[in-house]
């Protein structure tokens, strides 16, 4: 994945407060093998950490910037995402955003921006506050994604996936899935309150794969608006390869199998490798969010 080294990045979609600390916070959910169980139920739920219960009940708002915001010091132009991990993913998000602005457009609707936030060991959302061992999030009380960006380091290490940018793109890409799911409605259909291959949790987190797939479509198209060239001008099959395994690495079976050494599909919320691959590929074959339709 190669980005215009001309393009100018939007630091304004990125909140950077690594290095802050939660006033009067605590950790939620600590290391070892609690931290483990608490990445495993919550990777990529895409709902904040109160519905997970791992929450201390706080409602804290993400806190100031950090004195160690590299983003806004360091992450410039295409050229820095092309060298940096953390301009990489300011560069995705910026790409992902003016894609599904674009696409809400196209439909007469209105697609309302949604922050991610870089934050390291504690953070706090409208959702509460929550540790790291969350995974990366999105905070319907606040529209914001949160990330960590130590955890593409625990998708290769712990999960096995193969990395590569396009995996990390592939995460932030589901997330933004989440956020048009709340902007369209759907995000609330997860809350039922059931797990299980056939449950509605499982149904929404395909479809965020899905819109993920949708994007990757159509990410060497999506003309940036500093340059009216694509911000992202090159991907490959090897990216999408990529982006395919990190998918299948966090897949229920795939987890239960690495973690608990056996598959239970009766408590699965995200759906098996299998499932998280074919709909990734299903949009990004078709490039249709219509076609992204899981509850069918």
């Amino acid at each position: 994945m190669q980005f215009d080294d001309d393009a100018r990045l939007d630091t304004s979609e990125v909140q950077d407060v690594r290095g802050s600390r939660i006033p009067g916070g605590r950790a939620t959910v600590g290391g070892g093998v609690v931290g483990l169980i608490a990445l495993v139920l919550g990777l990529f739920l895409g709902v904040g950490p109160d519905q997970l219960g791992l929450t201390d009940g706080s409602s804290q708002p993400a806190g100031t910037a950090s004195s160690l915001a590299e983003v806004q010091r360091s992450c410039h132009t295409g050229q820095d995402a092309n060298t940096r991990d953390d301009c990489r993913i300011v560069a995705v998000v910026n790409s992902v955003q003016d894609y599904w602005d674009q696409e809400f457009e196209r439909r007469r609707a209105t697609y309302t921006a949604s922050p991610t936030v870089f934050f390291s060991q504690q953070v706090g959302t409208a959702c509460g506050s929550a540790t790291s061992a969350v995974g990366p999030f999105y905070c319907p009380g606040d529209r914001k994604v949160y990330l960590d960006l130590e955890f593409f380091d625990e998708l290769r290490s712990k999960f096995g996936a193969s990395g590569g940018a396009f995996a990390q793109a592939y995460v932030v890409a589901h997330e933004y899935g989440h956020h048009v799911q709340d902007l369209t409605g759907t995000l609330s259909r997860s809350q039922d309150g059931r797990a299980g291959a056939d449950s509605n949790s499982v149904k929404v987190e395909l479809q965020a794969d899905c819109y993920a797939g949708v994007w990757a479509h159509h990410a060497t198209t999506t003309k940036d608006e500093s340059t009216g060239r694509p911000l992202i001008t090159s991907l490959t099959e090897a990216d999408i390869t990529d982006g395919l395994d990190a998918a299948a690495a966090v897949g229920d079976d795939r987890i239960q199998e690495r973690f608990q050494g056996r598959v239970t599909p009766e408590t699965w919320t995200h759906g098996s490798a299998q499932q998280r691959q074919q709909w990734f590929r299903e949009g990004y074959r078709t490039g249709d969010m219509a076609r992204c339709d899981t509850f069918r």
